[in-house]
């Protein structure tokens, strides 16, 4: 009896530390938990296992992402703000995937904000969004503009929802440039579910759909489902991203493409 109250005195000490370590990285490896742990490879993973369940990670190839489940939105300018050197080379990496007299779509969200402002130059190109920002950016000069009607949602600064149908099923896009406020093996994910329902159709008339997201919004996941990885031709992110997620798309036959960032 003292030897079981023993092991389970161990094993509560080693739960609240493997929580303890989740709470300090959102990226965690078996090799290191055992390591750090002083448990076996079996034991981090059904640890892991235990937490997947309870809904506070994702289990990935090697390890598990810890899931934000409960995260408000910020404002778009708050959003715009934060890694913006990476998002302007996402930006520019998306640059090199679209071709003269292409019909292309900009998503709402900063990343793809950046895109738009390195857009004002493509004469011959002609661009789609639901984006107010990406069309205030392009509004005086640059590519033919076609916005998408419908609802404005005020936090995104993006036509959202069922309003929004009419006009994108028929039109036909080229590429499609998608932003996404979280994602995870599972897929992609939003805090709106009029905006998730516009970004649904919009991937319905893509010929590509070209993601970008930098490292930042892995492991977070929001109310609505926006879209799957099944559903995605190109992620563009940043160096940071954790390797076993990149091996786990690209198996996917997801074409997975890494700017520098400054967190190595």
């Amino acid at each position: 009896m003292v030897e079981k109250s023993h092991d389970r005195c161990l094993a509560a000490q080693r739960w609240e530390r493997l929580r303890a370590l989740l709470r300090q990285r959102r990226v965690v490896r078996v090799d290191d938990l055992c390591k750090e742990l002083g448990a076996s490879p079996a034991t981090i993973r059904r640890d892991l296992a235990r937490l997947e369940r309870l809904g506070e990670v994702q289990r990935v190839h090697g390890g598990a992402v810890r899931i934000e489940s409960q995260i408000e939105e910020p404002l778009f300018d708050d959003k715009a703000s934060v890694n913006r050197a990476v998002k302007q080379q996402i930006a520019r990496a998306a640059l090199g995937y679209i071709e003269k007299g292409e019909t292309i779509y900009l998503d709402g969200g900063s990343t793809v904000l950046e895109l738009a402002r390195q857009l004002r130059e493509w004469f011959n190109i002609t661009v789609i969004t639901n984006s107010l920002r990406a069309a205030l950016e392009l509004a005086s000069q640059g590519p033919r503009l076609i916005l998408v009607g419908g609802e404005l949602r005020r936090l995104s600064q993006a036509i959202v929802g069922p309003l929004s149908q009419h006009v994108l099923s028929q039109l036909n896009v080229d590429k499609a440039f998608m932003g996404t406020f979280g994602m995870t093996k599972d897929g992609l994910s939003t805090t709106d579910p009029d905006e998730a329902f516009t970004k649904q159709l919009v991937m319905t008339r893509a010929r590509r759909v070209i993601l970008l997201a930098d490292s930042s919004k892995l492991g977070q996941i929001a109310i609505a489902h926006s879209g799957s990885f099944e559903q995605v031709d190109v992620l563009i992110s940043d160096d940071a991203l954790d390797k076993d997620f990149v091996r786990e798309l690209v198996k996917k036959g997801v074409e997975v493409k890494l700017v520098k960032s400054n967190q190595r």
